[in-house]
């Protein structure tokens, strides 16, 4: 569950917190701490570094999970599940972040952040400029797509079992949506 929140936060603050497994985030000074995820979290997040790690070798690029910061301000650093950066963007990956928007932002839903993720942070990579936001609903079974199109993202595409997926920041590219959802919990 996320934590009440702590405003006025920048990036500094956020690197005196302890290293202690849990995910800090801020949105516009606002601390957000999340615990862990869960199982099947971690597998969809794995086949989706393996995939868009595979296509990386192989026409350029750079695939990188979480823990690892996205700094649009330095009031707004935030820990996607996943990120994709495409090769004639890598100028943006420095020691510690990203400076600036990834192309393609993913996010794993998790009982606990299914707000934050589909609200707060979807708002905030839209104001920031990400080309791409997919949100991978674990719940409903599907993959929620949102693109940029002049400065705003429309209405999300949804991509169900038996379907395939791709984005124009990786061309090329296609995710079997079966393969990186697994087998369905009970």
């Amino acid at each position: 569950m996320a934590t009440q929140p702590r405003t006025g936060l920048t990036y500094q603050d956020l690197q005196a917190f302890p290293e202690d497994n849990l995910r800090r985030e801020i949105i516009d000074g606002e601390l957000i701490v999340t615990a862990a995820p869960a199982t099947r979290h971690q597998r969809v997040v794995a086949k989706l570094v393996i995939r868009l790690g595979t296509y990386a070798e192989a026409y350029g690029g750079e695939v990188l999970p979480a823990p690892y910061d996205v700094y649009f301000s330095e009031t707004n650093v935030v820990e996607p599940d996943v990120i994709f950066i495409r090769s004639d963007h890598l100028d943006r990956v420095e020691k510690r972040f990203i400076r600036s928007a990834p192309d393609l932002v993913i996010e794993v839903s998790s009982p606990s952040t299914r707000r934050l993720e589909l609200i707060r942070k979807r708002e905030l990579y839209e104001r920031f400029g990400v080309p791409d936001y997919w949100f991978v609903d674990l719940d409903a079974e599907r993959i929620e797509v949102y693109s940029l199109e002049e400065g705003r993202f429309g209405p999300a595409t949804l991509f169900v079992r038996s379907q395939t997926l791709g984005t124009a920041q990786a061309p090329g590219l296609t995710l079997d949506i079966d393969d990186l959802l697994g087998p369905p919990e009970d």
